[in-house]
């Protein structure tokens, strides 16, 4: 009987061993490597809007007589804006025009007259006196001459500047005149927006002042979230907002097309490009028995390796690495203390019990 019992013995033997070798794969939770800079970016809402907004007036006072031009309308260089009452500048005009033609013919009578006088002089039949005040005379002609025809050239200008002229291109924002009314030189009139820069504004916390001055900035639109404008620092207030203790800042936007409109709604990033690059992973990751920090990492077979990795810092829940493993790696995050690095795991979502 006990003979029989032997082998029975050793084959339950075998089957205990067998069943230890076919012990299923562990199950394990992990967490992805995202490196990142240490100072993340940030992002402000802020507004486009024109480096260069111009106030257009009238370089003459006078009754406006028609304005043509609406707000939201694009207008180009040299395009009329409004116009104003011309009678009086005409008649100013042909003012000037009548006073040189005075003033021609009373240097001629003088001019003559000078002449006269030096020959006279000449002859000795005339006094130095006589000649002197025929030099005079004629000096005075033609000063009111010279008069006359700045006189003229101002008028001249003064018609032209009847109509106010767009001097770049642009979008008219606002309108401050009607037909009728009656304005003062350099009131203004027509303000317009240049398309030649645009901007972002935004307002900036005073602890990242420092990084919208050394770090980097793009712009993306909320009507194109997709694509982004490269940014640069064009000016920051001296002083911070007292009520919401901001630093008003200006970002002009050289790239910026024609989908970039005025008044559009923009989101401005803010990144420090000396921050180091860093990977938070949970404390309970790390393994340590007197070595290197080091992680498991899972492979798509469910194979693991012990890699060591740099350690910046420790949190209360959290380590912070430098390098070690590879952006996107997957590493264990539970229980790596109770693994060997010949057996296989399995990846779960949660761990039950």
């Amino acid at each position: 009987m006990a003979l029989i019992l032997l082998p029975a013995l050793a084959l339950a033997g075998c089957g205990k061993k067998e069943e230890a070798k076919a012990e299923p794969p562990r199950p394990v939770l992990v967490a992805t490597v995202k490196f990142q800079p240490e100072q993340p970016a940030r992002s402000f809402v802020g507004t486009i809007k024109p480096r260069v907004e111009t106030d257009i007036g009238f370089r003459v006072p006078g009754k406006i007589a028609k304005r043509l031009v609406e707000v939201g309308q694009t207008v180009e260089i040299g395009q009329p804006l409004a116009t104003l009452d011309e009678v009086d500048l005409s008649l100013q005009a042909e003012q000037s025009v009548a006073e040189l033609s005075a003033a021609t013919g009373v240097l001629a009578q003088a001019a003559a007259a000078e002449g006269r006088a030096n020959e006279l002089r000449a002859k000795g039949w005339s006094t130095q006196a006589q000649l002197d005040q025929a030099k005079a005379s004629a000096d005075e002609a033609r000063a009111r001459l010279n008069r006359a025809e700045r006189s003229v050239n101002l008028t001249k200008n003064s018609l032209s500047y009847a109509t106010l002229l767009a001097d770049t291109r642009g979008v008219v924002t606002a309108t401050l005149i009607d037909p009728g009314q009656v304005v003062a030189a350099g009131q203004t009139a027509v303000r317009v927006a240049r398309f030649a820069e645009k901007e972002a504004v935004v307002a900036i916390p005073e602890t990242l002042v420092g990084r919208a001055k050394d770090g980097t900035a793009s712009v993306s639109l909320w009507s194109e979230p997709g694509r982004r404008y490269a940014a640069k620092l064009r000016e920051i207030a001296p002083n911070a907002d007292p009520a919401t203790r901001t630093y008003l800042a200006k970002f002009s936007l050289p790239d910026a097309d024609d989908k970039v409109s005025l008044g559009m709604t923009a989101t401005l990033t803010l990144s420090d490009v000396t921050s180091e690059r860093v990977a938070r992973l949970p404390l309970s990751a790390l393994f340590s028995q007197g070595a290197n920090p080091s992680l498991y990492t899972v492979n798509d077979n469910g194979e693991i390796a012990l890699q060591p990795v740099k350690v910046k810092s420790y949190e209360s829940n959290d380590v912070i690495i430098t390098g070690g493993v590879e952006d996107g790696a997957r590493v264990v995050t539970l229980g790596v203390q109770k693994l060997d690095p010949s057996q296989k795991v399995r990846i779960v979502s949660a761990l039950t019990f």
